[in-house]
């Protein structure tokens, strides 16, 4: 008689799926954490995209948002005929790749040169002096960089007068500016930005470290080969997130230290400032929304290039 080959049958577990609610009642410690945020972006986010709808009306007090006329995309044509929509978008563009790359990267030093550091005192108030600048408002920041580079009385005009050397006249020249706001920009957030990197390395598995110094490896290939790739992850998230509002400038640091001089906008004027000038002089509330709205459409298409790319090269480290 032929022997029966006896047939193994596997198990199949069947995963029974929880309803939204159920997964609300069981992670309900955890979104209540999140509550605060989620106020936030629906309060701040959400809320106002109805009022979208301004960048398409000519916008009139007495008839609301929605009972005023409708004129299509007049608004768009605003930045556009003015003939300085290339000259906004590339000083807007440029200046935040440079505060992004240069931003990141000076973050990055400062949060290594503090992992390095033996002296918990000398840590501590290092890290503490670096934070200061970013608590500085902005009205101040510009008060300071007046008076350093003010032609008359400036702190730098006094020290070349008295070795005998010509006044240098910063404020009519519009090509220095952007080293000067970069510099600024730099002085004011890299202490700041710093923090998330420095938690990072923090994170960093001892062991690792440890078998590292035991393996001969010397400072500069310990972050060469342990913490610069271990802060890879963190860098191009940071990075992806800072691309989104890529052309949204800020407007406070570029205010205060231009102000209204005409001389400089060639290479200091941003989209936030023109609009701000061109709102306060005709209170055109439907232009300054239509440029709000370009503004997030090419910050929206930025973020999802940026990830499509980071995706292609690497799918771990793309944001979805």
């Amino acid at each position: 008689m032929k022997k029966r080959k006896s047939a193994t049958i596997q198990s199949i577990p069947i995963v029974n799926k929880k309803t939204f609610w159920q997964n609300v009642v069981k992670y309900r410690i955890l979104i209540l954490m999140c509550l605060p945020a989620i106020i936030f972006f629906f309060a701040f986010s959400y809320m106002p995209l109805p009022g979208i709808w301004v960048a398409f009306v000519k916008y009139n007090y007495r008839l609301g948002i929605f009972n005023s006329p409708f004129i299509g995309l007049k608004n768009f044509e605003f930045l556009y005929t003015s003939g300085k929509l290339f000259e906004l978008t590339r000083n807007t563009i440029l200046y935040n790749l440079a505060f992004i790359i240069l931003g990141n990267l000076a973050a990055i030093i400062i949060a290594i040169l503090l992992n390095e550091l033996r002296s918990k005192w000398f840590k501590k108030v290092s890290q503490t002096m670096m934070f200061l600048p970013y608590f500085i408002s902005h009205v101040l920041v510009g008060f300071l960089v007046y008076n350093i580079l003010n032609y008359d009385t400036g702190f730098v005009n006094t020290i070349l007068t008295n070795f005998g050397l010509e006044k240098w006249a910063p404020y009519s020249d519009a090509g220095v500016w952007p080293v000067i706001l970069v510099i600024v920009q730099l002085w004011q957030v890299s202490g700041y930005n710093s923090v998330v990197y420095f938690a990072a390395i923090m994170g960093i598995d001892s062991e690792i470290v440890e078998a590292a110094r035991v393996d001969g490896a010397n400072g500069f290939q310990k972050i060469k080969y342990i913490i610069l790739p271990s802060l890879k992850p963190t860098m191009i998230i940071l990075l992806l997130f800072a691309m989104g509002g890529i052309v949204k400038g800020n407007f406070g640091l570029f205010y205060n230290i231009i102000g209204s001089n005409s001389l400089l906008y060639p290479t200091t004027d941003i989209i936030e400032t023109y609009v701000y000038r061109a709102t306060i002089t005709h209170f055109n509330f439907s232009t300054a929304s239509a440029i709000g709205l370009y503004q997030s459409l090419i910050g929206f298409l930025m973020v999802m290039g940026c990830n499509f790319v980071v995706k292609k090269i690497d799918k771990a480290y793309a944001l979805f």
